[in-house]
C-alpha cells in the first residue's frame, strides 16, 4: 500500500460518506413508521392518497400541455385555440398525420423489442395483479398517447392521464409494502385523480376510480379516492388550467315525459357504443391481415385520418373545441349526421390502425353531436318536445360515454359539475342507466374490457378477480404422493405401500409418465395378487395441470366425481396430488378474506 493510500485509510471515512448510514436508518425507519401507521389507521391511508393526488394531477397538467403544445408546434396554432376548431387542415399539413403514425409505429417497435410483452393498465392491474403497475411501462404509454394525440390521431389524453396517475399510486402503494386491497385502492384514487386533473371534476375523478378502475364502492376506500381526486383537481384549479369540458348553462325544466324521450336516447346510445366497440375490433382483425408490418399499420392510418380531417378538421384530436363549438353552434341534421360519422370513422381507424389514446372524450363528443341529432330529428319529423338541443347534447355526452366507458354515476357527475343543473343531472342519470343496462346485457363489456377480452382476458370489470387465478392447481397440490410402476405386482404393493399409510399411489410408466392413481385400499381388496397395478389404476386419461385456476379444477372434479386428481407437467409425469376438499376450503377462504376486503371487516 502507497503512503497517499494509507495516509487515507488512517483520515477515516469523508463526512459525507459517514452521514450517509445515519440518513438511510432515518429513511428506512420513516418508511416502517409509515408502513405501520397507514396499516392501522385510514387517516394515513387518505393522506398518502392525497400525495398521490397530487402528483397524478400534475402528471395529468403536464400531459395535456405537452400535447397542446406539440399541436400547436405542429398545426401553427395559436396556445389559446383547440385543434378541432382550425376550419381548415392546409395542404402542407397533412402529412403531419402520417409521419406521426410512422414515429409512434417505429417507436413502439423499439420498446417491444426491448420490453416484451403487455402492458398492464389500471382496470387490468386491479384486476388480476393486485394493483401492480410499471412505472416505466406507463411512461412508455404515456409517450404513445402524446405522439397520438399531438400529432392530431382522434384519440384522447385520458387514457394516459390514468395510466400515469395508477403507476404513480402503485409503485408508492408498493414501496409503503401495503395489503392487496389498499394497493388497488391506491391504484383506483391515482387513475380518477388524473381524470379529475383533467376534468377540473372531483366528483367525476372520485366516481371514475370507484365504477371503472376499482370496480366497487366501499366505507373503507371513500376517503382515500376522494382526497386524491380533490388534491388532483385542485392542483389544475391553482395551476390555472382550464378543464376539458366548458361551464354550459341549462335551464330546461326537464318533466316525467322528458325522462321518457331521454331513456330512448339512453338506448340510441348504446346500440351505437356497440356498434363502434366491434368496429374497432373488426378494423383491428382487417389490419391485422394486411402484408403490412405492425409498425408501419399508423402510418397507413394516419394517411387515411389525414383524408378525414381534410374534409372535416374537427375530426382532428379529442375533440375538444369541437365539442364547446358543438354545444354553442346550431346545426341541422345534415350537418349534425355528417359530423357524426366522420368523428366515428375517426376515431375507429385511429384506434383500429394501432394509434395509441382512449374513448372517452371522442364518446363525451360524439355524444353530445347523437344528442343534439336526435331532438333535431324528432323536431323535423313534428315531434315538438320542448327540450333544449344544449339539454339533449349533455345528455347524450353522458350516455354515450357509459355505453363506451361505463360508469353511471361518473358520468352524471361529469354533467352536474359541468352545469350545476341537479334536474339534467338526473336525467343524464335515467339515460346512462338505460345505457348500462343495455350493454350490458347484449354485449357485456366496456371498450376497456372489451380490448382485454380480445386479447383472451375474459374479465368484465375491475372486480378482483386476481386471487381467483392466483389459486392454480400448481399452488395448491401437494408434493408427497408416491409413486409405482403399473407392471408391480399386487402382492408387491401390498408390502410396500400397507392400509393406512396412504391413500393413492401414483402409477407411472417404464418412462416415468403418468398412468392412472392406485387406490390403497380397492389393491387390498383385490384376491389375485398376481394382476398388475397398471391394471387396477383409475383415472388414466383425467388429471390436471400446474396453471388451472381453481374454477377449471373443480369443474374437472364435478366431471370426474373423484376425490383427488393428479397434477401433471407438460411431459405427463406427475408432479403431486389435488383433493377436491382442499380446493374447496382454500376456495371458500379466499372469498371470506375477499368479502371482509369489500365490506372493510376484519
Amino acid at each position: 500500500m502507497n503512503a497517499e493510500a494509507a495516509s487515507s485509510d488512517r483520515s477515516g471515512p469523508s463526512p459525507s460518506a459517514a452521514g450517509r448510514p445515519a440518513l438511510l436508518r432515518l429513511w428506512l425507519h420513516l418508511v416502517v413508521l409509515l408502513r405501520t401507521q397507514i396499516r392501522a389507521s385510514e387517516i394515513w391511508l387518505a393522506v398518502i392518497c392525497a400525495g398521490v393526488g397530487l402528483a397524478a394531477g400534475l402528471g395529468a397538467v403536464a400531459t395535456a400541455l405537452s400535447a397542446h403544445l406539440l399541436q400547436g408546434l405542429l398545426y401553427g396554432i395559436s396556445p389559446l385555440r383547440r385543434l378541432s376548431t382550425i376550419p381548415l387542415v392546409p395542404l402542407e399539413r397533412l402529412p403531419i398525420l402520417p409521419l406521426g403514425g410512422l414515429s409512434l409505429g417505429l417507436m413502439t417497435l423499439w420498446w417491444a423489442r426491448r420490453r416484451p410483452g403487455v402492458i398492464v393498465d389500471p382496470v387490468e392491474a386491479n384486476a388480476l395483479h393486485g394493483g401492480r403497475m410499471s412505472l416505466r411501462d406507463s411512461l412508455f404509454v404515456v409517450a404513445q398517447c402524446l405522439s397520438s394525440n399531438g400529432f392530431g390521431a382522434s384519440v384522447g389524453l385520458e387514457a394516459a392521464y390514468a395510466q400515469l396517475g395508477g403507476a404513480f399510486a402503485s409503485i408508492t402503494g408498493r414501496a409503503l409494502n401495503l395489503r392487496r386491497t389498499d394497493l388497488r385502492t391506491f391504484v383506483g384514487a391515482g387513475a380518477g385523480a388524473g381524470i379529475a386533473a383533467a376534468f377540473g371534476a372531483p366528483l367525476t375523478g372520485a366516481f371514475y376510480a370507484f365504477e371503472i378502475v376499482i370496480g366497487a364502492y366501499t366505507t373503507a376506500n371513500v376517503a382515500p379516492v376522494v382526497m386524491a381526486a380533490l388534491a388532483g383537481a385542485l392542483v389544475s384549479r391553482l395551476l390555472g388550467v382550464d378543464s376539458l369540458v366548458i361551464r354550459m348553462p341549462a335551464t330546461d325544466i326537464v318533466s316525467a315525459l322528458h325522462y321518457l324521450i331521454f331513456a330512448g336516447l339512453g338506448l340510441i346510445c348504446a346500440v351505437y357504443g356497440i356498434l363502434i366497440m366491434r368496429a374497432v375490433a373488426l378494423v383491428d382483425r382487417t389490419v391485422s391481415l394486411l402484408p403490412l408490418p405492425r409498425w408501419a399499420r399508423p402510418a397507413l392510418g394516419g394517411v387515411l385520418l389525414a383524408a378525414i380531417a381534410f374534409y372535416e378538421p374537427q375530426t382532428l384530436s379529442a375533440g375538444h373545441g369541437a365539442l364547446h363549438l358543438g354545444l354553442e353552434q346550431s346545426l341541422g341534421p345534415r350537418a349534425l349526421a355528417l359530423l357524426v360519422a366522420a368523428k366515428t370513422c375517426a376515431s375507429i381507424l385511429a384506434l383500429g390502425f394501432s394509434f395509441r389514446g382512449g374513448l372517452f372524450f371522442a364518446s363525451l363528443y360524439l355524444g353530445t353531436l347523437v344528442g343534439r341529432l336526435f331532438v333535431v330529428v324528432l323536431a323535423a319529423i313534428g315531434l315538438h318536445t320542448g327540450i333544449d338541443p344544449v339539454a339533449a347534447s349533455l345528455v347524450g355526452m353522458g350516455a354515450m360515454a357509459v355505453a363506451i366507458i361505463g360508469g353511471p354515476f361518473t358520468m352524471s357527475f361529469l354533467v352536474l359539475e359541468t352545469t350545476g343543473d341537479f334536474g339534467l343531472a338526473a336525467a343524464t342519470l335515467a339515460a346512462a342507466i338505460v345505457a348500462s343496462l343495455m350493454v350490458r346485457e347484449t354485449f357485456g363489456y366496456s371498450f376497456s374490457t372489451w380490448r382485454l377480452h380480445l386479447r383472451g382476458e375474459t374479465i368484465r370489470s375491475a372486480h378482483d378477480v386476481g386471487w381467483l387465478r392466483s389459486l392454480t392447481a400448481g399452488r395448491m397440490m401437494r408434493r408427497d404422493r408416491p409413486t409405482a410402476p403399473a407392471d408391480m405386482r399386487v402382492e408387491d404393493f401390498r408390502l410396500q405401500f400397507p392400509l393406512g399409510s396412504v391413500r393413492t399411489v401414483f402409477v407411472v410408466d417404464g418412462q416415468g409418465a403418468y398412468a392412472g392413481l392406485a387406490p390403497v385400499a380397492a389393491v387390498h381388496a383385490e384376491k389375485d395378487g398376481a394382476r398388475l397395478i397398471g391394471d387396477l389404476s383409475v383415472l388414466r386419461d383425467r388429471a390436471l395441470m400446474p396453471d388451472m385456476t381453481i374454477k377449471d379444477c373443480m369443474a374437472v372434479f364435478d366431471a370426474t366425481a373423484s376425490d383427488e386428481l393428479a397434477v401433471l407437467d407438460e411431459a405427463g409425469r406427475p408432479l403431486g396430488v389435488l383433493s377436491e376438499a382442499y380446493a374447496t376450503r382454500r376456495y371458500a377462504e379466499e372469498l371470506e378474506k375477499a368479502r371482509r376486503d369489500l365490506t372493510g371487516g376484519d
